[in-house]
């Protein structure tokens, strides 16, 4: 869910969203993680802290509505080690 309490669907290889061993019979839709960039961190108006990514580096993922860049609170990124 985006900022704006905007829910996205988003689809890939299972490999690239999650580690879970999923199978065509399992339970959708399921929750995961995207890689993205953050492009900016701010704080809005409201006084809540933001982050704009952009999921089209690193792995070129998109919605279904098309869209790679999107406004999430901060508490959704997580950092992964390389």
């Amino acid at each position: 869910m985006d900022a704006e309490g905007r829910h996205h669907i988003i689809t890939d290889k299972v490999p690239v969203l999650t580690s879970e061993d999923l199978h065509p019979d399992s339970e959708f839709p399921r929750l995961g993680s995207v890689p993205c960039e953050v492009l900016k961190r701010y704080q809005d108006e409201k006084g809540r802290e933001l982050v704009r990514v952009s999921t089209a580096r690193p792995a070129d993922i998109e919605s279904k509505d098309g869209l790679s860049e999107f406004t999430v609170p901060v508490s959704l990124i997580t950092s992964v080690p390389n």
